[in-house]
């Protein structure tokens, strides 16, 4: 219980007098205000510990081993001074790491001491860069950690020196080690205080439970399970109902089983840590009120036969290199607050719901706005692949964030809806990105905007990219090899990155309105009063009585259509590229529009621009000049070997056949095997 204080030795005075310890003091919302002990231990005035105890104002008490514990007058360990004359002070054990790691030896109390817990500075809320003028967040720095809050009243149940032990058996669970804080009933095991807790065994019924009860000011509650199988034949196998953190640790070289009922009747009654009664029924495998981490280098296999697989109704967090294999007959993991992923290999099936969803919001009457910080699926490194998603793949009711701020993610979405959706904000930073939807690949009812990654989208009849304001990309790769329309939102805007688009519509186009092509089911009016940038009111479903507006002035780009009515770039507002590779194939076999289209003010001055057609495009100068794909055209600036055959290209100079393409000191092979050369 108290061996999450490490002992950091033979440090000097000075060091103390510069510890900021604004940062160490202070309590929780949750927490109850202490006292003081009415009659502390002092040190005789000839220790020459003692004046470093109250240099600073603070109280001492003797501890086991000779020590001075320095205590504030709230009743907290402030720090202590060792028999040889160094320092300890108190530390939060970093995220999910096992406490029994440590190297050094505990602070030993003699008696139990206030419960007022000492806060450490954790993970920055992820949230709006007021320096942004697009609104993007901050992604959290990589060495950001969480840290539970160190407690005294961790303090209180000094045990052997091992951790509790449940092991569970066919007549159910044994515990050695014990704590003072646990609690068996057959399979039910209730743990009531912060520590670290090992599980084993295998056991079915109807009580096979793992119920967490802690304290909010305790420090964190760990759950080390080291070959765990439990089935819970009507309710959760692990629920907590409170604690300040939850960590699932899945020990190393262990195969861990956990999965619930497929119906609820039972209904558990509790009183929060506002002294609220609640009346509470699980609602997955893994079920959790609080912030719940997962660590380890084990696997954990979960099913949720009764709703999801892994939930919290505030945040999740997966941490460790775990080998995480998810079924759920709804949702696959949900975190209502956050979910926050940057270690691990995750594998999700979610029949009939979301493979990850964070979808915490605040309703004011008809209207659901944002919730500051929550909300979010944060994806930092990691492999995940979420093999069905009967709903979405990954949701988000703020924003979604992939980045490479730990490492690299892998990440493969197969989903019967949307695959990356948020109703506000989706944020592609990084990360090897593939997406199967049966509607939009990437999807928001706000922005979304690329800044790196790889991302590969199939999105058949559907739309590749769809923002129902405004599109930015700015850097990255976004391959869209199947779609109706390959990128569609009120405001294009392209800076750089390389795009390499196929769609049987129109392969770019910038119209107002929410999404009313192929196999969506988006609808008008969805509440924009309250996002950030947003328009006021619905739109009412549609496109065609509005306008967009297309600006490219950099990167590569290709863009292929199907045969038809189609558009290779299509703004029903003004088009303007005035920098960049554009290469456009547009396989129009009637209607207007062509390569290019444009129902306001058409401005196409990059050099480095083509477009093939069998007929002359309604923005830009077409060229009649005849091709196939046996050889490379362009001119002194730009060539490229078509994959189709036609009758004009569309060019800012004259165009014709190339025969030397070693002429150009650039190229740029797309994801689809064609080159584009330049200059």
């Amino acid at each position: 219980m108290y061996n999450n204080l490490i002992l950091r030795k033979s440090i000097a005075v000075t060091a103390f007098a510069t510890l900021p310890f604004g940062l160490m003091t202070g309590c929780s919302d949750d927490s109850v205000s202490p006292t003081t002990p009415s009659n502390p231990a002092v040190l005789p005035q000839e220790d020459s510990n003692t004046n470093a105890c109250t240099y600073e104002g603070y109280n001492a008490i003797p501890g086991t081993k000779g020590e001075a514990i320095c205590m504030d007058n709230a009743g907290n360990i402030a720090f202590w001074i060792n028999s040889d004359g160094s320092y300890g002070f108190p530390e939060a054990v970093q995220d999910g790491a096992s406490e029994s790691d440590s190297t050094s030896a505990p602070v030993e109390l003699p008696q139990p001491i206030s419960s007022s817990s000492i806060p450490t500075v954790g993970e920055p809320t992820i949230g709006e860069s007021s320096s942004s003028s697009a609104g993007l967040p901050q992604p959290v720095s990589s060495s950001s950690q969480e840290t539970p809050a160190v407690s005294s009243s961790s303090y209180e149940s000094a045990s052997n020196g091992n951790s509790p032990a449940i092991t569970y058996a066919a007549s159910g669970a044994t515990l050695t080690n014990d704590n003072g804080c646990v609690t068996i009933n057959g399979g039910e095991v209730l743990i009531t205080c912060a520590g670290e807790y090992d599980f084993s065994g295998s056991y079915s019924g109807t009580d096979a439970q793992i119920r967490v009860y802690s304290p909010k000011a305790d420090s964190g509650v760990y759950l080390n399970l080291r070959g765990l199988t439990l089935e819970n034949t009507a309710d959760a196998p692990i629920y907590v109902q409170m604690a300040s953190k939850t960590f699932v640790v899945a020990k190393s070289e262990t195969v861990n089983t956990l999965s619930d009922g497929s119906t609820r009747a039972k209904a558990h009654t509790y009183v929060n840590s506002s002294g609220v009664t609640k009346t509470d029924t699980t609602n997955a495998a893994i079920y959790s009120k609080d912030d719940m981490t997962f660590k380890g280098t084990g696997t954990l296999k979960v099913t949720g036969n009764y709703n999801n697989g892994i939930q919290s109704s505030n945040d999740l967090r997966f941490r460790g290199e775990t080998t995480i294999n998810v079924t759920a007959k709804n949702n696959g993991i949900k975190g209502k607050g956050l979910v926050d992923i940057e270690k691990g290999n995750i594998t999700i099936t979610a029949t009939s719901g979301d493979g990850i969803k964070s979808d915490e919001c605040t309703v004011n009457g008809s209207d659901t706005t944002i919730t500051e910080g929550k909300g979010i699926v944060s994806i930092k490194g990691g492999t995940i692949n979420i093999t069905k998603a009967g709903d979405d793949g990954i949701q988000a009711f703020n924003y979604v964030m992939i980045s490479d701020s730990v490492s690299v993610p892998s990440i493969k979405v197969n989903s019967t809806g949307k695959g990356i959706v948020s109703e506000n904000r989706v944020y592609i930073n990084g990360g090897e990105n593939t997406v199967t939807s049966g509607d939009d690949g990437v999807h928001s009812n706000l922005n979304i905007d690329f800044n790196g990654g790889f991302t590969t989208i199939t999105a058949k009849g559907n739309d590749g990219v769809h923002a129902d304001s405004t599109l930015r990309i700015n850097d990255g790769t976004v391959y869209v090899k199947d779609s109706y329309e390959g990128l569609e939102a009120w405001y294009i805007t392209i800076s750089g990155g390389i795009t390499d688009v196929y769609a049987t519509d129109d392969g770019w186009n910038a119209a107002g309105g929410n999404d009313g092509s192929g196999n969506n089911t988006q609808t008008g009016g969805n509440n924009w009063g309250g996002r950030p940038g947003g328009f006021g009111g619905g739109f009412g479903g549609g496109m065609g009585s509005s306008s967009g507006h297309l600006t490219v002035t950099g990167g590569v780009h290709y863009v292929k259509t199907g045969s038809g009515d189609t558009d290779g770039i299509d703004s029903n507002g003004d088009l303007t590229i005035s920098g960049g590779v554009v290469v456009v194939e547009c396989q129009i076999s009637g209607g207007m529009g062509g390569s290019f289209d444009s129902d306001g003010t058409a401005t196409l001055t990059t050099k480095t621009l083509l477009g093939f057609s069998k007929s002359r495009s309604e923005a830009g100068t077409s060229y009649n000049v005849s091709f196939n794909t046996s050889g490379y055209y362009g001119n002194s600036n730009i060539a490229f070997k078509p994959t189709t055959s036609g009758s004009y290209i569309q060019g800012t100079s004259q165009v014709s056949t190339v025969s030397n393409i070693n002429s150009y000191s650039k190229n740029v092979t797309f994801p689809n095997g064609s080159t584009v050369y330049y200059n």
